[in-house]
């Protein structure tokens, strides 16, 4: 009979990276919208993450907004028109025919409370995995941020 630490390094080793890294962000994903629309931003859902993601819409180039996604600009003119309508942001003429993004009042309200309610995730992760594993978890996630690795 193999031990809990033994099933535990047979998932861990049979799982990629790309799993490990994205069931945790999708159910990230999935409560901001959920507290979101709890906390009256009833018209945000999963699509719109693509353009509220970290850094956020605010001073951006509707391409540059695509880029950071992985969408195309047509796909992601479609979020922004969304959002426009809704009251989050405006686009107004940048340099030359440039577009660019700028959040409304509630653009900027959604963001301060998706930045309250990840500290509440971090706070409940902190709490499941200890504070010493969870500083050493940012910490790694930081390495990799920084490395050609996610460039």
């Amino acid at each position: 009979m193999a031990t809990a630490a033994e099933v535990l390094q047979t998932k861990t080793e049979d799982l990629l990276i790309g799993a490990l890294l994205r069931v945790p962000a999708q159910a990230i994903q999935r409560r901001l919208i959920k507290e979101l629309n709890a906390a009256g931003f009833d018209e945000l859902r999963l699509p719109h993450m693509a353009v509220l993601q970290f850094p956020g819409p605010d001073g951006a180039r509707p391409g540059t907004i695509a880029e950071r996604a992985g969408m195309s600009k047509q796909a992601i003119n479609q979020l922004l028109s969304s959002l426009e309508g809704y009251g989050y942001i405006v686009r107004s003429d940048g340099e030359g025919s440039a577009r660019v993004v700028h959040s409304t009042e509630r653009g900027h309200a959604a963001f301060w409370k998706m930045v309250d309610i990840l500290r509440d995730i971090e706070e409940e992760w902190r709490s499941e995995l200890g504070p010493e594993r969870f500083a050493q978890l940012k910490a790694l996630l930081f390495v990799v941020w920084d490395s050609p690795l996610v460039r």
